[in-house]
């Protein structure tokens, strides 16, 4: 018999398949927008072009300081862009970095929301915001950050190379992970994540053989969005904490964490999670215990990072990050105790694979 529990269903408009950025001008018009603020990803400089020439007069102006993390300097700046503008509407092209700092200016601005996601992060569905301020992440959830549409076109992504698709493939996929067993966990939101987590092990291999596979690159875009909508709900779990933690102290790159820390994170908590690791091993076809491996194994087969010496993290950080770490995943399925974390850590820094341990 099914347990009690409580699901969140989140309002929003999701638009998905090849070519239905077509549709973003009646997108528009639905929700009233004239004065549309574009935020473009440096990366998809050359798209966002083409969207503001789309857009015609109704693209007033494009903030393009985006990096990763939020900097709360350059949120800033992009909300008093948006004030000066007069926007009435904010439009973001890119991955979830785009994606946070048009959260940013939705926080503190009332205006239309529209995300064109072109990489695999799924925090376009969420309520779940984050910015930097020094060497610190700080994250928060507020209903008022969700876009009010999202736009999925896998053709916007047949242009992202597999070295940068595989990493925010692997992002998404902890996304599944993690709602598995955060704290809002629910039967609902548990056939969303395992669904995701089929989808994104099934699309990322066939996209790194073939950059040109579309099919490919919608079922991994299909996979993000079931990420997305799994932890709106499903919330963060010791993953994200620790890349938070580790992102906010070295400034890594966001996708390269997720891909080299999943499986060490899910290694972590598997004593206490028996069945959620054998319904994950049969999504992935391997024994119960052999999933976080599994995740490793995917991560060198798709040519993403496994080790944090390789990504930049210095080994005299790691007792530190430990003790943030801690801190930080407090709420997590298995409560962390420094020496164990710091363990954790030390195997992720080695690039080891993982392995459930007692």
């Amino acid at each position: 018999m099914t347990g009690p529990f409580v699901y969140n269903a989140l309002a929003g408009r999701v638009v998905f398949g090849n070519g239905r950025r077509h549709e973003l001008p009646a997108e528009l018009d639905a929700l009233g927008a004239e004065r549309v603020m574009v935020i473009g990803d440096p990366f998809d400089d050359a798209l966002a072009t083409r969207i503001e020439a789309v857009l015609g007069d109704r693209a007033v102006g494009r903030f393009s300081e985006v990096v990763q993390h939020v900097p709360v300097v350059k949120a800033e700046a992009a909300r008093a862009m948006a004030t000066e503008l007069r926007a009435d509407a904010v439009l973001t092209i890119g991955g979830g970095s785009a994606t946070g700092f048009g959260k940013a200016v939705r926080l503190t601005h009332d205006l239309a929301f529209i995300a064109l996601p072109t990489t695999y992060a799924g925090s376009e569905m969420t309520t779940i915001y984050g910015m930097t301020d020094g060497d610190h992440k700080q994250t928060g959830i507020d209903a008022r950050v969700k876009p009010d549409t999202v736009i999925y076109d896998p053709e916007l992504t047949v242009s992202l190379p597999p070295r940068i698709a595989g990493p925010s493939g692997m992002n998404a996929l902890a996304h599944c992970v993690e709602a598995l067993y955060g704290p809002g966990a629910n039967p609902i939101i548990s056939l969303m994540a395992l669904e995701g987590i089929a989808a994104l092990h099934q699309g990322l291999p066939a996209i790194v053989a073939d950059p040109t596979d579309v099919d490919a690159r919608g079922d991994a875009f299909y996979g993000a969005y079931l990420a997305g909508v799994a932890l709106a709900t499903g919330g963060t779990a010791l993953h994200h904490k620790t890349c938070h933690v580790l992102g906010g102290m070295f400034d890594l790159n966001h996708g390269d964490m997720n891909s080299v820390v999943l499986g060490h994170a899910v290694a972590y908590n598997a004593p206490v999670i028996p069945e959620l690791m054998e319904r994950m091993g049969v999504v992935l076809g391997v024994a119960a215990d052999a999933v976080p491996g599994a995740f490793y194994d995917l991560a060198v087969a798709i040519g993403a990072p496994t080790s944090l010496a390789d990504i930049g993290m210095p080994a005299d950080g790691i007792e530190e990050a430990a003790r943030r770490v801690v801190i930080a995943a407090a709420a997590n399925v298995r409560t962390p105790d420094y020496d164990s974390v710091r363990q954790m850590l030390e195997h992720a820094h080695d690039g080891s694979r993982p392995e459930v341990r007692p």
